[in-house]
């Protein structure tokens, strides 16, 4: 049986996800403050490595782990949930099926404590 990461169509499938992600995070107000004065480009390049590793496709990630990469920014659950809701919304808008998409849900609810560092 295929990974995730095979599923959702691969690289080009997780480009186009982040890419669309990121869009519309810059247009959420409930959010887009922790993304003012950041190298989206580079954050975009983060995010790619990121996911790519978690759904199971190759692990290229070299940055800091969620607690260390977060810790900082003082989220709260409600950021935490915004995000989760656009991810969701992107993977959708992208064609990702609802199965593949609950289980990208759980890998986020997996690593939300350390996210908003508790």
């Amino acid at each position: 049986m295929s990974n995730l990461y095979e599923r959702i169509g691969g690289e080009a499938a997780v480009n186009a996800a982040v890419d669309v992600f990121y869009k519309k995070v810059l247009a959420d107000d409930r959010i887009n403050s922790f993304f003012e004065n950041l190298d989206m480009a580079a954050q975009a390049a983060k995010q790619k490595a990121f996911l790519t590793m978690v759904f199971g496709g190759p692990n290229n990630y070299s940055g800091k782990d969620m607690r260390a990469a977060h810790a900082h920014l003082g989220l709260k659950e409600a950021h935490f949930d915004a995000v989760v809701e656009l991810l969701a919304a992107t993977l959708s808008e992208l064609g990702v099926c609802a199965e593949d998409i609950t289980e990208i849900a759980g890998i986020a609810a997996s690593v939300k404590d350390d996210v908003l560092n508790r």
